[in-house]
């Protein structure tokens, strides 16, 4: 379904839940009794439309770093430095990866096939990290003369990976030019196509406290590092290319890897600051790495590119992403200040593609990369850019194929692995220790989560009397950040107030209001950030990778509005500490953490469908687009499902329907409950 329609649709269902409350206000006659119906009155619109998206964008965009002003070549050279420092340790190179990173890789060359005239395809096979083989093609020069270039190809979102056609024809263009050009296969295309390679998979490993973009580097890094062990390769003519996911790859490693001395990323990346105004560019997990944002923006990546010859390739009617007009500008800008402080600003070029104009690397591009690396890795001979006609030289994908283990490794497969002995943190000992254990915990997990305590500032979007019954309608505002849509009901004179949350949003809470209405309990029900009303349509998943890449959480955000309005209802309201009622697994889990954080203003929590342990989210084979809340960096290296329940003990926590792992998980916190219900009838005193 097209956005638009899809909008349309939306509209009219506002429209359609708007006139069904309405029409309540009209049954509603002086001195009777209306009927409550309470689902047209969750379904009730109460933000404007798209204000979510608005709030998400401003928020986000405050937080894209600025590239810093330098005034001489030496007071850059010790920023960039630095910050490939910080980009490597603190968020490439996290938890295992560094286990990964210094492992010995092997590489296995295989068989060698014949390919035009002036070249050969060497079959090759590697491990990006142990247990985890990369297939590969090497185009070589026949006869291999003197030290040569070497090109590190790279590709992006296809089925047909290393085999597209683009791909081969550039390939075997540099080879006959004298030139090695090692072609790569891409995580979750070609050959390593497959549910458990998808990039959204990656997020498991970031779930266990390791960093997912690892992966994605090792391999390319793996690959850089086999072009230059090979004998005859000239280290000072080496270059990398690749379009679309392969763009981000080139400037991903030649920003961080200086022994990329040439590169074109061709329609492969933008600013953060352009992706949040073009949410479809944000692009997979990988383009928006776990805290990236907080030390660089890619403006800075484009930057750190200087002085090296670089070619920054966009089309103007790009159909996938990142078109020329808006993507391109801010990057010139950021990186042409600091070519010019080292006096070579024409080793920085771009190039605009019209024909087709649409997401390529064809045959225009290719020769525009083909006149980069001439002017610079060809001076003073004799080389002509225009590409060489080889199309009757390309293989099958079958002929291209490269045999790999039956065991190779994959993001799953690694994430399993990794969980196993997680968390790492135990639970207290006995009840004495329990306070001493809660308090050192709680500092844990709300970095871990990002959470932010916050006050709300209320908004009063509506009221409906309807015989003993008051409904109010509002829009509570959270540090200026955000606005959570609230409904109220509440009689005369109730008593506990009841928080409630739903996965699918508040408009499928209707019975479970209707029943804690008719315990006359006052009921709230609200949708967080990323649910119901509150979710950004068609792009909630990217907007909770750009939140992540630029150091905030969404599991923070959403805790930390529950907490937020539960701390207004208790001082708005007279009835104590609320209880907060979650249904379904991404809420509990929020509900949970939330509970953890706020010892006072929550007196007790109420779970439906929780999970048993984090770890299902890696046995499920879940992705980030699924439960973006729930890929929480680090998050089950330190707990799982019973740390978090411990550190809301000794409340009253109720349990609906658990299942065995979560019982199992929970039992042994029965003692320190006040009273710990669905799990066993047993309680403390």
């Amino acid at each position: 379904m097209s956005t638009i329609w899809a909008h349309k649709l939306r509209r009219h269902a506002i429209l359609a839940a708007a006139c069904a409350t309405v029409l309540l206000c009209v049954l509603a006659q002086p001195g009777q009794s209306a009927p409550l119906d309470v689902q047209a009155l969750l379904n009730r619109p109460i933000l404007g439309f798209e204000q979510v998206r608005a709030e998400v964008q401003a928020y986000a965009t405050r937080r894209v770093p600025s590239l810093p002003v330098a005034t001489t070549v030496e007071q850059w050279d010790r920023y960039a430095d630095k910050l490939r420092r910080l980009v490597l340790e603190n968020i490439v190179f996290r938890g295992d990866a560094v286990v990964w990173r210094d492992a010995p890789a092997q590489v296995q060359w295989l068989d060698t096939i014949g390919g035009g005239e002036g070249y050969c395809i060497k079959k090759l096979r590697y491990e990006a990290l142990p247990g985890l083989w990369i297939p590969a093609l090497l185009y070589e020069p026949q006869p291999l003369t003197g030290p040569v270039p070497a090109i590190l190809n790279v590709n992006g979102h296809t089925s047909d990976g290393k085999s597209i056609a683009y791909k081969q024809i550039r390939c075997i263009n540099l080879a006959k030019r004298g030139m090695r050009a090692l072609n790569l296969e891409w995580i979750g295309m070609g050959q390593l196509e497959s549910k458990d390679f998808r990039h959204s998979r990656s997020n498991q490993l970031d779930l266990c406290g390791t960093s997912g973009l690892s992966v994605f580097y090792l391999a390319m890094q793996r690959g850089l590092d086999i072009l230059l062990d090979l004998e005859g390769t000239d280290p000072h003519r080496v270059g990398m290319t690749g379009l679309s996911g392969g763009g981000w790859q080139t400037i991903i490693l030649s920003a961080l890897d200086t022994r990329v001395k040439l590169c074109d990323p061709v329609a492969g990346y933008a600013s953060f600051r352009t992706r949040l105004a073009h949410p479809s560019d944000i692009g997979d997990s990988e383009q928006a790495p776990d805290d990236l944002g907080t030390v660089a923006d890619y403006t800075h990546l484009t930057a750190l590119l200087a002085p090296r010859p670089a070619l920054l390739t966009y089309n103007d009617k790009d159909d996938c992403c990142f078109q020329s007009a808006y993507a391109l500008p801010p990057l010139l800008d950021a990186a042409r200040t600091v070519y010019a402080l080292y006096g070579q600003p024409q080793n920085l070029r771009h190039h605009v593609n019209s024909q087709p104009g649409t997401h390529n690397y064809e045959q225009d591009n290719r020769e525009a990369f083909y006149r980069l690396v001439g002017d610079h890795f060809f001076r003073g001979t004799a080389y002509d850019a225009k590409e060489i006609a080889c199309e009757a030289e390309l293989k099958t994908t079958d002929e291209l194929f490269v045999p790999l283990p039956g065991d190779n490794a994959n993001f799953n497969a690694l994430a399993l692995e990794l969980s196993g002995p997680l968390p790492r943190g135990s639970l207290p000992a006995d009840a004495a220790s329990l306070a001493s254990w809660q308090e050192r915990e709680r500092g844990e997990l709300r970095e871990i989560v990002r959470a932010r305590s916050c006050d709300v500032v209320p908004e009063l979007a509506g009221s409906i009397q309807l015989g003993t019954v008051s409904v109010l309608f509002w829009r509570l505002k959270t540090a200026d950040d955000w606005t959570v849509p609230a409904v109220e009901f509440a009689s005369d004179a109730p008593g506990q107030t009841v928080l409630v949350v739903n996965d699918q949003g508040r408009s499928a809470s209707s019975e479970h209001v209707t029943r804690q209405l008719s315990e006359n309990k006052r009921v709230v029900a609200i949708d967080l950030f990323g649910f119901g009303e509150a979710a950004v349509e068609n792009h909630q998943g990217r907007f909770a990778l750009m939140l992540s890449t630029l150091g905030e959480r969404q599991l923070g955000i959403d805790a930390s509005q529950i907490n937020a309005v539960a701390r207004w209802m208790v001082s708005e309201r007279d009835t104590g500490p609320v209880t907060v009622s979650a249904t379904g697994p991404r809420s509990s889990l929020i509900c949970l953490v939330a509970a953890a954080l706020e010892p006072e203003a929550i007196g007790q929590l109420e779970l439906a469908q929780s999970m048993g342990s984090l770890k299902e989210i890696i046995e499920q084979n879940l992705g980030q687009g699924d439960v973006p809340e729930q890929f929480c960096f680090g998050l089950l290296a330190a707990f799982d499902i019973a740390h978090l329940a411990a550190l809301a003990a000794p409340r009253e926590l109720r349990i609906k329907a658990p299942s065995q792992r979560l019982r199992d998980q929970l039992a042994p916190l029965i003692p320190w409950y006040t009273a710990l219900q669905g799990v066993s009838n047993a309680s403390s005193p």
